[in-house]
């Protein structure tokens, strides 16, 4: 539970973190700087508690493609999205995450089919996905509705992660950090081959607050949530594991309005409301908390 906790605060704060990278980064300079700052910090924890990598090539290339699901493709459409969204929206998008997660897990695992009340816990959360993007409104301007878009590919990407980890990864009997530390060091090998074509604008300054967000994105958000993470989904199961975006999407709303100041539209908490609804729903968290009549 204390990781779980953890985990939510790392992956909540991120958003904001995100946020103040872009003032001098780019979104792929972002990514690249969590990705190397997330490898350094979880070998240097590798080394000093001296454990081993894997050395099955089967596991390295699962481990690739969780790393391509779970890191690279989801940080930079998040990092490109907050372009034109709000930190505070994205990490509500995040929320999505355990109903994807759901959603491909039922689809793909045996242990972890669609029941009648997981499938209302769905209706009910993807209905809070459509108040959370306001229709009503308009569609707006293009690259808002493109930045909505590309939080709900990352989310999607973070469903199919912990669904591929559970299936191929999980109970191979390999450490957290061990597992953590190849896929973020091969993620981090991606953008740094990737850097020539993808790195943008060439960075100008850096202040002090984007050190430290940097930092703290790379050695928490990227590097010992990692940790947490794969063993959250081995304790508990994929779907289980994604509800961290319980908590997460509570953190980045109040650390985006307190710091950057940003405007919340009324439908936009009302829509997380109801995902984090339909998440309880489907787990059957209110009938824990909701007496049935006798």
């Amino acid at each position: 539970m204390i990781q779980f906790v953890l985990l939510a605060l790392a992956w909540g704060s991120s958003f904001l973190l995100i946020k103040l990278g872009l003032r001098d980064l780019s979104p792929m300079q972002v990514v690249w700087a969590r990705m190397a700052i997330g490898a350094a910090a979880l070998g240097l924890l590798m080394l000093a508690a001296r454990r081993p990598i894997p050395s099955d090539l089967r596991v390295w290339g699962h481990l690739l493609v969780v790393s391509m699901l779970l890191c690279v493709v989801p940080f930079a459409l998040f990092a490109w999205a907050e372009q034109f969204v709000s930190s505070a929206l994205a990490s509500i998008f995040n929320a999505t995450t355990p109903l994807l997660t759901m959603l491909v897990a039922g689809l793909a695992l045996a242990t972890e089919r669609l029941t009648r009340q997981r499938s209302l816990g769905l209706g009910l959360g993807f209905f809070g996905v459509v108040i959370i993007m306001g229709p009503w409104n308009g569609v707006g301007d293009g690259a808002g509705l493109a930045g909505q878009l590309a939080c709900l590919g990352a989310a999607t990407c973070y469903a199919l992660a912990f669904t591929y980890l559970r299936r191929f990864v999980a109970g191979r009997g390999l450490s957290a950090s061990a597992l953590a530390f190849v896929q973020v060091l091969l993620g981090a090998a991606i953008m740094a081959a990737a850097t020539p074509w993808l790195a943008g604008r060439p960075i100008e300054q850096l202040s002090g607050a984007t050190i430290l967000s940097m930092l703290i994105l790379g050695v928490f958000g990227t590097g010992m949530a990692y940790v947490w993470n794969n063993n959250i989904v081995t304790a508990w199961g994929a779907a289980n594991a994604a509800a961290v975006t319980y908590l997460s999407p509570v953190v980045g709303v109040i650390l985006g309005t307190v710091f950057l100041a940003e405007p919340l539209g009324w439908h936009q908490p009302l829509g997380a409301s109801l995902i984090i609804l339909g998440i309880m729903t489907a787990h059957g968290r209110l009938a824990a908390i909701v007496p049935s009549r006798v």
